[in-house]
């Protein structure tokens, strides 16, 4: 049974080349009732925004083969994505976060994510989400 929130409205993407961070991602934000797909790597987050979807919320790995992370950001936001876009990394020094940041992130958070971040970062695109 899908939780009954207003997060059931929202969309996501996960970007990230492993798999399995990809899966825990995507199945977080299942349980809280946010529809999602995943890609592997920045180039293809490009891309699918480049065919017209649209997403609510890009989770974005830095560290990617093909593209990573802080120049699929860069290059979203030149073409005018406005979604909130978080970092997510498991191996950041500050400077790297800082250029993770400068590269057009709304917020950066250590993975993998759980319930009580991810509640945190929905909260910040709708302030009508709970939980619960």
């Amino acid at each position: 049974m899908a939780p009954q929130n207003l997060a059931t409205q929202l969309t996501a993407l996960v970007v990230d080349d492993d798999i399995i961070n990809r899966k825990i991602h995507q199945r977080l934000l299942e349980s809280v009732g946010v529809q999602n797909q995943g890609v592997k790597n920045g180039k293809e987050a490009v891309d699918i925004h480049c065919r017209g979807q649209r997403f609510d919320l890009i989770l974005m790995d830095m560290d990617m083969p093909i593209m990573n992370g802080i120049e699929a950001t860069k290059e979203l936001r030149s073409m005018g994505i406005r979604s909130m876009i978080v970092g997510v990394s498991s191996r950041c020094t500050e400077a790297e976060i800082l250029k993770f940041m400068e590269a057009g992130l709304n917020d950066y958070h250590e993975k993998p994510l759980n319930t009580a971040k991810l509640s945190s970062i929905l909260d910040n695109i709708n302030p009508n989400f709970t939980s619960d």
